[in-house]
């Protein structure tokens, strides 16, 4: 079969594919013997309809188009195997199939063009050497004090007030309603939904609810009634966004917290531990190795910053929405496993306003793969067997009870992965990377950022590989809700 080859934009092959005449009449030959097998005409027994009334019956375009169909997939699977092309995705046909048709002649050569993506092309610049700066995230030793205030505060024990108003650091049991600022008093009105409860307890602290609202408690004696204005920030929800409110609000009962003693028993009840010392010794080092980790993933970050710099390819569209596909799972699944309804969330034009935002990052990502790919295939670096199946079994026992992990798939992420790891070593070992206060390149969260780890094991955030093993198998998210206050 003849083949000529043409290099298009975007890594894409074009074929042109001249299919001889013994192979295009026999592809229109296996057809009519197939319908002729299956098809039902009146009159006749199936299988023994004669050639000439199933051409009459079908029609002649009818059954060109049937072979045709088979002849371009079957030739063009056969040329790039020929060509020796691995493509990405499906084909394109570029020639007119109502035209192909048309010229068709079972018996005759017929020629038609199509169009493949492949692997991209990359064009890397001078990679040794880099000298980049990065932030250095230092151990806070108050991280763990916060941690154990905050265990506390979750374990002690709420104690009637009386006798005086309430202050921050209480908890209030409330009744309240409310109405937009705009609406007439009196009138009943479901303008903010949410904005009604009864026997509500409101901790009296700063964050956890609006602070209007918090703030207009603050003061309250029990039994007292009050109306607060409360102005709703510009990031709120639609429907309350920049609007302000009116709620009418009714002390009923005061509690203060008494919290437990910081002792061995307290250790012994939020942990695994013995001790308060072992407690707090585990907490540390858990906080030592997140600063280290962060530190260390701000250093890869300002080294295929700089490399995204050196690195050209010509994407081709399929692999850029390949990539963007795979964004919008991890996105989705990390929400659903965060307990967000991702069902009733995402919308199919909310999904796709999504992809069209995260393109350019998707872009980037893939570059940055191809640049550490390459260097690794310059370099010769190699992930060892050993390890490879060591981060497949320490993924796999995450998922013990799951059988619809593709564990190929999990393989072969995990190799390349542990490539690019190798890559980026290899860029750090051979560049210059200088250590910044935290905050010098980025500006610094206005608020402290909560933190997240558990008592026995101070669990760290999801890893990438994580990510990526739960894309192997199938989530199911969990609904949940959120109170219209905080």
């Amino acid at each position: 079969m003849k083949v000529t080859q043409e290099k298009l934009p975007q890594s894409r092959i074009g074929l042109e594919i001249e299919i001889p005449p013994d192979q295009s009449k026999n592809a229109y030959e296996q057809v009519v013997q197939k319908l002729a097998r299956t098809v039902n005409i009146p009159g006749f027994r199936k299988g023994k309809v004669p050639r000439q009334i199933l051409l009459q019956q079908l029609g002649q375009t009818r059954i060109k188009a049937t072979a045709l169909e088979e002849l371009i997939q079957s030739s063009l699977q056969q040329a790039l195997k020929q060509e020796a092309i691995e493509p990405l995705g499906n084909y394109q046909l570029r020639s007119d199939f109502d035209e192909l048709v048309g010229q068709f002649k079972p018996g005759e050569p017929l020629t038609f063009i199509a169009a493949v993506d492949v692997q991209p092309e990359v064009s890397l610049g001078d990679y040794t050497g880099l000298t980049v700066k990065a932030e250095e995230v230092p151990y806070d030793p108050s991280t763990v004090e916060k941690f154990l205030e905050e265990r506390r505060a979750e374990l002690a024990n709420l104690i009637p007030v009386e006798g005086r108003p309430a202050q921050m650091g209480d908890v209030a049991v409330v009744d309240y309603s409310s109405r937009l600022a705009d609406e007439p008093e009196g009138e009943e009105t479901e303008s903010i939904a949410g904005g009604q409860a009864e026997d509500a307890q409101i901790e009296l602290v700063e964050g956890k609810f609006l602070k209007e609202f918090v703030d207009g408690i603050v003061g309250m004696s029990s039994g007292e009634t009050k109306q607060i204005s409360v102005n709703f920030p510009e990031d709120y929800r639609q429907d309350l966004a920049g609007k302000t409110a009116i709620f009418s609000i009714t002390l009923k009962d005061l509690k203060e917290k008494e919290l437990p003693a910081l002792d061995d028993d307290f250790a012994q009840e939020v942990s695994e531990f013995e001790t308060l010392a072992e407690l707090q010794e585990s907490l540390e080092k858990r906080f030592r190795d997140k600063a280290e980790q962060e530190t260390k993933a701000n250093k890869e970050q300002a080294l295929v910053s700089e490399l995204l710099l050196k690195v050209e390819a010509d994407l081709p569209e399929t692999m850029i929405q390949q990539e963007v596909e795979t964004m919008l799972r991890q996105t989705i699944m990390q929400m659903g496993q965060m307990g967000i309804d991702v069902k009733s969330m995402f919308t199919p034009e909310m999904v796709k306003q999504m992809g069209a935002r995260s393109r350019p990052e998707a872009i980037d990502r893939l570059k940055q793969s191809l640049a550490l790919e390459e260097i690794a295939k310059r370099e010769s670096l190699q992930a060892e067997p050993e390890a490879i199946t060591a981060r497949v079994n320490e993924l796999l026992e995450q998922f013990p009870d799951d059988q619809n992990i593709d564990r190929e798939r999990l393989h072969t992420i995990v190799s390349a992965d542990l490539l690019k790891e190798k890559a980026i070593s290899w860029l750090e070992e051979h560049g210059t990377i200088e250590l910044v206060p935290q905050g010098t390149l980025t500006p610094e969260e206005d608020e402290e950022t909560e933190v997240e780890v558990t008592a026995t094991e101070a669990t760290e955030t999801e890893t990438a590989e994580e990510t990526e093993a739960t894309e192997a198998t199938t989530q199911t998210a969990q609904p949940d809700a959120e109170s219209s206050l905080e």
